[in-house]
């Protein structure tokens, strides 16, 4: 289709920079950042079909109401940009479920930049290293800044633009390499020194420099920059250097130096750094802020300075002072004046140093909520605390980021959050003095007071107008008074005052002479600093519903809720319980910190969790928290049941009336609810188990099995589950015991602790065949075959397989029956027995797609396109990889579209078909790396290999009488396990 494209339509896009379009040396313009943002997303991915979900990300921190409205006009506006500068309407193309942007060779700065790398490689291979320099350097000049800037960019476009960097600076080393073999020291030695100052944890940087002064005769110096570097990765990731460097320092030592630095081991003492996202956390800005000027100013001179050569450790100021003193306040509201001075993004956690419903936040969480934000997977996260505090530490080392630390308990909660590189700043509140974070940290101290008079004046001012304050003086004076100058009192009568404009202020300061009373968890050295008064005074305000609702959400456990739960914990309809939090949030009693997603400060909820033990019966509080725990329960059902509509349900009552099950329409808005909830679900199971509530305890882990184990949350798979298996023996539910067995066997599988894995599985099966359970059984010797394949042990996997499907028959279970098919040809297959193979996945096809089992029908036309892979029929196999392509695409499940890719790759490159392999490849490395999948590091290999494998093709075999490859261990997932 690119051939309909006439050489008068030839353009140059350029994305290695800021973003341009070029013709007949002029530039198109292209209109506003959001389609240019657009386009930069569509060339990213060139020539092949991009999903509107992907775009909506690309574009899009926080996607507006109607993103796909929008996306569409973008769509017409570049179009009709690019129609008046003369470009063909082809270029831009509406697809199934996206859009295709044609580009021809030589037009995009990326393909040419890969191409001109490519062909570096390849003189460097030809021993040209005067051209592989040459081609190095004509990739690099076609930098020209760096990448999208400008642009507003979503979570995709950040990942783009990481993988860019990282490509860039790939090419940088090996530039730098060849030019140092050239003898052109002096001048690799200055970009050397540059460049380990700019990426201090790259350990080839500090090899390739200590190489080329050893070179030049500059050992003395070499040993310098070893030491230097060590110093770096010990402050910063607490470990010794790598074995590459350590050998390199050896040999400078014995001077027995070669040409070139030792070649990276397979294992590195280094942590690796993941790819990092660019995290926004920071929770809204408080409306109506005043006063505080001076310590905003000592927040400035401390932690916005230029660090300077000197700076060791990152900036730290610790803000303390009373309960209720607007600590939160002020620092939120200057992390957001001095944001864009922390171009790599913000951090935020409330540590909960003084709830009083939850025990503090224990650091390793915090820690590992901050490594989510920062883009790194869970089942790459480090199993130890150190090893996490060093990951994250590593993340923020030459960068500009700026952490929050809200409501610390004391300095040792701190510590290991504090970011450990300059250029980063920490910000940290706490009620208890952190005097001891000076002497260790270095620390800053900033004691926080209660407001002036007239600053608590202006305060009210801007909240309630000035013509009313200017008005009521002394009824002001008195509020102030009353109010002790604290922020989270004045906010709480500003907002009273607010709700009811007629009432003089007059009244309310005679209310709160009335109301005389303290919070006895939050008392201060006297009556003035009480706010007992206000908090309850603000509380008899409301409506009667809308303060048994306030009471209600002392019950809830989880961070926020939704309308939808509230109205559950409180029975009354969704419409009633939006305007009963709407009443809520303008009383300043729960703040809206996420669109639709409500949560509470930890004073309010100490009041209202009194509240609810003191005015609600024993027996009204069991119902309310009982409705609650059926929301999460049947909504978390209904959208499992999306997620896996071939699952055996779980067999539950209908829902009390009262109880509201919100309603998804897809897979996709019920992975999204998941998310969303993921924390306030965890909480509720322990919640359930710590109530002696059992049915909920085990219902409610089952319910998120599909969804913690897709998105790789399996410790919580494991705890969740370890929870139902306590809650079913209390029941003396055994075939809840079974499966809970069998569910702790899976996740205990995925974080390959096999042997523990191993004894659950066979729990389950004795518990299973002492039910008679057939169905159960299979399910189990299925656990039981995929842990016996990923050991390699085939025969075993074939024998629990074959068992499973047996099973399946006598049950009569056809969707199991399929699975099960699928999983014994499978295994036949890694035998080598392919005509049995053959005939079990046809036959597990056949029954796919009679249940109208569509992921079922992919992965077993997977199966199938692997067993003629290994016949050597690359074109059958290559038809069924595309018809397993074509489902993953409209199921959008990318992990599947991305393994099938992988495996497409592999029967192109033994059919010798090199191009089709690599673009193969290449798709799937792409999504691999958008969804951070472990298996990116061996299509990146297989890509890396592709240039020596051609080599060995040029005096090989013939095409298609190769094995070596396709003998390889296949990516695949498990399918089905979790039923």
């Amino acid at each position: 289709m690119q051939a309909s494209m006439g050489t008068g339509d030839r353009v140059e896009f350029r994305i290695l920079g800021p973003l341009e379009v070029r013709h007949a040396g002029a530039t198109v313009p292209l209109g506003g950042p959001r389609p240019r943002a657009l386009l930069a997303a569509l060339l990213l991915r060139a020539n092949e079909v991009v999903t509107t979900p992907y775009l909506i990300e690309a574009i899009w921190e926080t996607p507006p109401a109607c993103p796909e409205s929008n996306l569409r006009t973008y769509v017409a506006g570049l179009r009709q940009r690019l129609h008046r500068a003369g470009r063909h309407d082809a270029r831009l193309t509406t697809e199934a479920g996206g859009y295709l942007f044609r580009v021809a060779p030589g037009e995009l700065d990326i393909e040419i930049f890969s191409g001109l790398v490519e062909r570096a490689r390849q003189a460097r291979a030809a021993a040209d290293l005067a051209g592989a320099a040459r081609h190095y350097r004509d990739a690099l000049r076609l930098w020209r800044g760096k990448p999208l800037d400008g642009l507003p960019l979503g979570p995709r476009l950040w990942a783009a633009l990481a993988h860019l960097e990282e490509r860039r600076l790939s090419a940088v080393e090996q530039h730098a390499e060849v030019r140092s073999a050239l003898g052109e020291h002096d001048a690799v030695i200055d970009e050397l020194r540059c460049l380990v100052v700019e990426y201090p944890l790259r350990e080839k940087l500090w090899a390739r420099l200590m190489g080329a002064l050893v070179e030049t005769g500059r050992a003395a110096e070499a040993l310098t920059v070893f030491q230097d570097a060590r110093r770096v990765l010990r402050e910063e990731l607490g470990t010794e250097p790598g074995d590459a460097l350590q050998i390199l320092h050896r040999r400078i030592l014995r001077r027995s130096v070669s040409n070139r630095p030792p070649a990276e081991p397979a294992t590195q003492a280094t942590p690796r750094a993941e790819p990092t996202t660019v995290p926004r956390q920071l929770p809204p800005d408080v409306r109506g802020f005043a006063g505080r000027a001076g310590e905003l100013r000592q927040l400035d001179a401390v932690l916005t300075a230029d660090p300077g050569e000197g700076a060791a450790a990152a900036a730290v100021c610790a803000v303390s002072g009373t309960a209720g003193v607007g600590k939160t306040t002020l620092a939120l509201h200057w992390a957001h004046r001095v944001a864009d001075r922390f171009p790599d993004g913000q951090l935020y956690v409330n540590l909960r140093g003084f709830d009083p419903t939850e025990s503090p936040m224990d650091p390793a969480q915090a820690v590992r909520s901050f490594l989510e934000a920062l883009g790194v997977p869970p089942q790459r996260v480090p199993t130890q605390p150190d090893g996490q505090v060093s990951l994250y530490r590593s993340l923020l080392a030459g960068r500009r980021v700026l952490v929050v630390l809200d409501n610390a308990r004391d300095a040792a909660q701190v510590r290991p959050l504090l970011p450990g590189a300059p250029g980063c700043a920490a910000v940290v509140t706490s009620r208890t003095d952190l005097s001891a974070l000076v002497a260790t940290e270095g620390a800053h101290l900033l004691t926080l007071d209660v407001l002036a008079a007239d600053e608590a004046r202006t305060v009210l001012s801007r909240r309630i107008g000035p013509g009313r304050v200017d008005a009521e003086p002394d009824a002001v004076d008195e509020i102030v008074a009353r109010c002790a100058g604290l922020p989270l009192a004045l906010a709480v009568v500003a907002a009273r005052a607010t709700v009811d404009p007629r009432k003089p202020l007059a009244a309310l300061a005679a209310e709160l002479r009335e109301a005389a009373g303290s919070l006895d968890m939050f008392e201060g050295p006297d009556e003035a600093t009480d706010i007992r008064a206000v908090l309850s005074w603000s509380y008899r305000t409301l409506s009667d519903p809308a303060a048994r609702l306030f009471r209600l959400l002392g019950l809830h456990t989880g961070p926020d809720l939704t309308a939808s739960a509230a109205a559950s914990l409180a029975g009354v309809p969704v419409p009633a319980a939006r305007r009963l939090v709407t009443e809520l949030s303008r009383a300043h009693l729960v703040t809206e910190h996420l669109p639709g997603r409500y949560a509470m400060h930890d004073l309010l909820r100490a009041h209202a969790t009194e509240l609810v033990a003191t005015t609600d019966t024993a027996a009204e509080r069991d119902a309310a928290l009982r409705r609650l725990l059926d929301h999460y329960l049947h909504t978390a059902h209904a959208a499992d049941r999306l997620l896996e509509p071939h699952r055996d349900p779980l067999p539950l009552e209908d829902p009390p009336p009262d109880v509201v099950v919100t309603a998804h329409a897809d897979p996709r808005q019920a992975m999204r609810w998941f998310r969303a909830e993921r924390r306030s679900l965890l909480a509720a199971v322990d919640q359930a188990a710590a109530l002696g509530l059992h049915r909920y305890a085990y219902r409610l882990p089952w319910t998120l099995v599909t969804f913690l184990d897709r998105q790789g949350h399996w410790p919580e798979y494991l705890a969740t589950q370890q929870v139902a298996l306590r809650a079913a023996r209390r029941l003396g539910d055994r075939e809840g015991q079974a499966r809970a067995h069998r569910f702790i066997a899976n996740a205990l599988g995925r974080l390959g602790q096999e042997d523990a894995a191993e004894r659950h599985s066979y729990r389950a099966l004795r518990l299973y065949a002492e039910l008679g359970d057939l169905v159960g059984q299979a399910r189990t010797r299925r656990t039981l075959s995929w842990s016996a394949g990923q050991r390699g042990r085939h025969d075993e996997a074939l024998h629990h397989s074959t068992r499973a499907l047996e099973l399946f028959r006598a049950a009569g279970h056809r969707s199991g029956e399929a699975r099960a098919l699928n999983a014994v040809g499978w295994y036949h297959a890694l035998r080598h027995d392919h005509e049995a193979a053959l005939a079990h996945c046809a036959r597990a096809l056949d029954l796919h797609r009679e249940l109208g089992s569509r992921d079922g029908e992919a992965s077993t036309l997977d199966s199938i396109g692997y067993i003629h892979h290994r016949l050597g029929d690359h074109r059958r196999a290559t038809e069924c990889y595309r018809q397993a392509l074509v489902i993953y695409r409209e199921l959008g499940d990318r992990n599947g579209e991305a393994e099938t890719l992988a495996r497409l790759g592999d029967t192109y490159h033994d059919a010798a078909e090199l191009p089709a392999a690599r673009d193969a490849w290449h798709q799937a490395l792409r999504i691999f790396e958008e969804i951070h999948h472990a298996d990116a590091d061996t299509v990146r290999a297989r890509l890396r290999a592709l240039d020596v494998d051609a080599g060995r093709r040029t005096g090989g075999p013939a095409a298609g009488t190769r094995r070596g490859d396709a003998d390889r261990s296949p990516l695949v997932r498990p399918v089905g396990l979790n039923g």
